[in-house]
């Protein structure tokens, strides 16, 4: 018999059968991600910047227009993810595709830097709908493999990650922003083919006698859900790894230059740490389900704090390229453990919730990271500010191993 836990019987799709390979549904899933991601990547960077350059925005309201959708998924995703658990997942799976799909076509009428203020706090709605929700779907598909499952969805998200601004930069060479955005859209209508293909179980679509929760049944789902320990371990956990993270991003470049580094080196770094990590999710799924979640998530903690102390030391050259690969092996260790340790502690009629609080927690870190970083710097230099980063890192580390348990 198979060794899988009993999923609950609401799962709108049918989980793995066995362990000998993921289902079909897992894999239209995961199609259906990197499709509409590689989509909404393209329109990001370095397609968004650009565009928003051409209709006379300032740097400061540059870089809020880049921001703003971040905040959308940060305030809307424990919602969604919690209307998911009471609607199905299907129908917000659709919605999202329609997101991904149809908002691009709305900056062909784009004229002033405030329109596109508007839009892209609505275009966030797509990254918020699809976060929550394929996140409980691929828990609920993996069964015992939860931790590889979402190893395997990580890496075809992160694919996205790289292909979209590759492209979207390829084809600026000869078409204007406008155009290259219609383009993303058509693109993303692709992701509506495997959403589609996605099979109902035998009894039909899920039925719940309230089917629009209240506001103080969808307060009574938060609270459960936020109740969960797992939610507040893992959601720290990625807060603090993804503030260190978009930290370096902010700041390494400036840091770079200072110390003489070739762009082309700080480019080499941050796409070597991200291949790192897309190549490496799977086998980091698999050790968080063979020796236990809290074990290989303490191990990515040190790894995180070693490679961001490490920036401080290979400051020229190919050196930089070490904390690099560490930085990412790092990522490949926490990320499908934290979310795998969240989904098996969540009550199952709730786990759409608790992926929706767990994105607004990853969403806050990757917006902190930068405003607390620059925050430092005005009073200590670059090396105190990543050698701080690592020891709250650290510190988590040993937080999660004095938690751990057999």
């Amino acid at each position: 018999m198979s060794s899988r836990p009993t999923l609950r019987p609401s799962s709108q799709l049918r989980p793995v059968r066995g362990t000998a390979g993921w289902s079909p549904d897992f894999l239209l899933i995961t199609l259906a991600d990197f499709v509409a991601r590689t989509a909404y990547q393209m329109g990001k960077s370095p397609l968004l910047p650009i565009f928003a350059a051409s209709l006379g925005a300032s740097e400061w309201l540059l870089g809020v227009i880049v921001s703003v959708s971040t905040l959308t998924g940060m305030v809307l995703k424990p919602v969604i993810g919690l209307l998911s658990d009471r609607w199905g997942r299907r129908i917000w799976l659709l919605a999202g595709t329609a997101f991904f799909a149809f908002m691009p076509f709305t900056y062909l009428f784009i004229a002033t830097p405030e329109q596109l203020f508007t839009v892209r706090i609505i275009h966030g709605l797509a990254t918020a709908i699809y976060g929550p929700v394929t996140l409980a779907l691929v828990a609920e598909q993996s069964g015992s493999r939860r931790a590889e499952g979402l190893g395997w969805f990580g890496l075809a998200r992160s694919g996205g990650y790289i292909a979209g601004p590759a492209l979207a930069g390829w084809l600026l060479l000869t078409l204007p922003p406008r155009q290259v955005f219609a383009l993303t859209g058509v693109l993303a209508c692709a992701a509506f083919v495997p959403v589609f293909l996605l099979r109902e179980p035998a009894d039909g679509p899920r039925t719940r006698p309230h089917s629009a929760p209240s506001l103080q049944g969808m307060r009574h789902a938060l609270r459960v859900a936020g109740a969960t320990p797992a939610l507040w371990l893992s959601g720290s956990l990625e807060f603090l790894a993804f503030a260190g993270l978009y930290a370096t991003k902010a700041f390494l470049p400036l840091y770079a230059l200072n110390q003489q580094t070739s762009v082309a080196i700080i480019g080499l770094f941050f796409a070597v740490q991200e291949a790192t990590h897309v190549l490496g999710r799977p086998l980091g799924g698999r050790a968080g389900d063979r020796w236990g979640y809290r074990t290989v998530i303490a191990a990515g903690m040190f790894l995180l704090a070693g490679g961001l102390a490490g920036l401080t030391l290979g400051r020229q050259g190919a050196g930089l390229l070490v904390p690099a690969v560490i930085m990412g092996l790092a990522q490949a260790l926490i990320f499908p453990a934290t979310t795998a340790l969240l989904s098996v502690q969540t009550p199952p009629d709730h786990l759409g919730a608790g992926m929706g609080l767990l994105g607004s927690l990853q969403n806050a870190g990757k917006v902190a990271g930068p405003l607390l970083a620059g925050a430092l710097l005005t009073g200590i230099s670059y090396e105190m500010m990543f050698w701080g980063l690592a020891g709250v890192l650290a510190a988590g580390g040993v937080r999660v191993l004095g938690m751990r348990r057999s």
